[in-house]
């Protein structure tokens, strides 16, 4: 089955846009994991607009009794200060993705002419996963296996938006998708993906070839204001469970 990584930002983007400590961010990762949700995701940013240091060491802290059957993966890009971070608490995977000033939230995957060799080979040598953030193509993928990346993250915006435009649009994209992942299996890659997944384009989606996890925040999130936190989770987790269409 697909597993299901909860991204909890948007918990901490709520409680900084008060300050203080309300909605608390462990409170959402125990409810989360509660239900069965196999992993939780995290992206400190530099400026902390949402999930900050201490969030990490916080969740770190809280997951480390369920090590053995939660999976905690924490992304963000290569800056000094991230690293640091990542090799402090050691989650079990690391997801590097790029960030471009002033964005509201990840546009693109990594140029294939990044240069993250030493860096993923770093991680790994610390004992995480490396995940590289990649969009669905045959380069992308080869460069990430390249820098020598554990698996790759599909990012899945264009198929979002293609889905939202009607069944053949889709069907068109996940193709793509498909491709790329059967590309990335065959060189030795795994699979995730994440970015606008939701409830409904998950139907289609969770039939990637070769698909470990799904990355989901803001769309788990928005619901979980109408229908609570744990009734949501459970949700994604029936949608991954099922494989049907």
């Amino acid at each position: 089955m697909v597993r299901l990584s909860v991204n909890v930002n948007k918990v901490a983007t709520l409680r900084n846009s008060r300050g203080g400590s309300v909605p608390r961010l462990r409170d959402a990762v125990r409810t989360c994991v509660d239900v069965g949700a196999p992993g939780i995701t995290v992206h400190p940013r530099a400026d902390e607009r949402h999930i900050t240091r201490q969030d990490v060491y916080d969740v770190a802290e809280l997951l480390a009794p369920r090590r053995g059957d939660v999976e905690f993966n924490v992304e963000g890009d290569p800056r000094d200060d991230f690293l640091r971070l990542v090799h402090e608490v050691k989650p079990h995977q690391v997801t590097l993705v790029p960030v471009k000033p002033g964005e509201i939230t990840s546009e693109a995957g990594w140029p294939a002419e990044t240069n993250l060799e030493d860096i993923v080979r770093d991680l790994k040598s610390d004992g995480m996963r490396v995940s590289l953030f990649v969009d669905p193509t045959p380069e992308a993928v080869a460069w990430a296996a390249s820098a020598g990346g554990d698996r790759v993250e599909l990012f899945t915006e264009p198929y979002a938006r293609a889905a939202a435009a009607g069944v053949d649009a889709g069907r068109r994209s996940f193709e793509r998708y498909a491709a790329a992942a059967e590309r990335a299996r065959a060189l030795g890659l795994g699979v995730n993906a994440g970015h606008d997944l939701d409830l409904d384009n998950l139907v289609l989606f969770r039939q990637l070839p070769h698909l470990d996890e799904v990355s989901i925040g803001h769309a788990l999130m928005s619901r979980a204001l109408f229908v609570g936190l744990s009734t949501v989770v459970r949700e994604y987790l029936e949608v991954l469970a099922s494989t049907g269409e």
